[in-house]
């Protein structure tokens, strides 16, 4: 049963900040009205800088966990440190990002835009990245990492070059 907790909570957490999400958003909807887009867009920002700071930490993390050894101190610190950084930042910001980009997106008429396409092609990219990393984050907790520290390194610029573009496409909208 624990296990079985254990394989459900990062959805179940996910499915939680969804309805807490939408909820507040929606409270802020009705209570504001026209005014209630500016919040909306500062509370989205704040998961994507939420977000982005897990993102660019994390492999951070995994340079200087791949080169202790599997089962000492300092591996099973970095455990729960990925652990919590991973379920209490990451994730949830994801999700409020996701759930108020899209409501943005729709409420400020960027479907039909071409940088708008090109902006959700790089998130697409960032959370399938995130998938990545969670993923690195279970072999971690197993002591199944086969990746040398370079690799995380390099794994480590990714999120920030996805951040390059998807600011440049979402302010600049250059097309």
């Amino acid at each position: 049963m624990t296990e079985t907790r254990r394989t459900r909570s990062p959805a179940w957490r996910a499915g939680i900040a969804v309805v807490v999400t939408a909820t507040v958003a929606a409270l802020m909807i009705l209570v504001l009205g026209a005014d209630a887009y500016p919040w909306i867009k500062a509370i989205h920002v704040i998961a994507i800088i939420s977000w982005m700071a897990g993102m660019l930490y994390l492999p951070r993390l995994f340079v200087y966990h791949s080169e202790v050894p599997a089962g000492s101190v300092q591996s099973e610190t970095f455990k729960v440190m990925e652990q919590r950084l991973l379920t209490l930042i990451i994730n949830p910001a994801m999700v409020i990002a996701w759930v108020l980009g899209l409501w943005l997106a729709w409420k400020g008429g960027y479907w039909a835009a071409h940088w708008f396409h090109a902006k959700l092609a790089l998130v697409v990219l960032l959370s399938g990245l995130h998938g990545y990393l969670s993923a690195a984050t279970r072999a971690f907790a197993e002591d199944r990492n086969t990746k040398p520290a370079r690799h995380w390194r390099i794994i480590n610029e990714i999120p920030a070059v996805l951040m390059v573009g998807i600011v440049i496409l979402a302010v600049v909208k250059p097309f």
